[in-house]
């Protein structure tokens, strides 16, 4: 797997602020909060677990028609893999593709399970009023006339979900470690939800905050 380099030292980035629809530079989105944006064709965006075994959610949406969406059936489809990682591509309902994994240093995410959601803290564990990542991301997307049954499945950085021959599944400690990254390149103008999940399940007990950057290659 090509090689990012490692966060640089010194203090945490600035807080990502939920209204800026152009983030600059390394922004830090806070435990169990999410935050939305454009990203315009060519540029990158990296997404950087600062503390390790921290899941991030991903979603992107045509900034031209959102009615198209990111796909997990049609990425398994055209990709042949469960494990995506670098040199896969991301495609939509409308079989487009989105985004390319440029990089990537972790190895391990998901694109199975759908962003954690009130309903699921209901049933699986019994918690209300849990923060989730469905309800970040519909409140952040909101604003881009992206309406709460219009959001999938999500592809979740990070996130260990492994299964068995049976098709037993199961949600693990992630294995990434402090300063791992994974970056996408935009192949067309993008509406993007980004989270720091707050599921203390799948982020191995605790959670954590999640950076991102977005660059444009020379």
């Amino acid at each position: 797997m090509p090689a990012l380099a490692p966060p640089p030292p010194g203090p945490a980035p600035p807080s990502a602020d939920p209204t800026e629809s152009r983030p600059q530079g390394r922004r830090r989105i806070a435990p169990c909060t999410g935050i939305a944006f454009e990203l315009k064709r060519g540029e990158r965006l990296r997404v950087i677990d600062p503390g390790g075994r921290q899941v991030s959610d991903l979603l992107c949406y045509p900034a031209d028609d959102v009615r198209e969406f990111l796909s997990c059936g049609r990425t398994f489809d055209y990709e042949e893999t469960l494990l995506l990682t670098t040199g896969n591509f991301l495609w939509s309902n409308r079989s487009n593709k989105l985004m390319k994994i440029v990089a990537d240093t972790c190895g391990r995410h998901d694109f199975l399970l759908t962003p954690c959601s009130p309903e699921m803290y209901r049933i699986l564990y019994g918690l209300d009023d849990h923060p989730s990542c469905f309800a970040n991301l519909a409140e952040r997307l909101g604003p881009y006339g992206i309406e709460p049954d219009a959001i999938p499945g999500t592809f979740n950085c990070f996130m260990n979900v492994q299964f068995q021959p049976s098709g037993k599944i199961s949600v693990e400690t992630p294995l990434s470690e402090p300063g791992d990254a994974v970056e996408f390149e935009a192949l067309v103008d993008l509406i993007v939800g980004l989270t720091a999940c707050p599921s203390e399940t799948t982020n191995g007990g605790s959670v954590g905050p999640i950076d991102f950057e977005i660059t444009r290659p020379a």
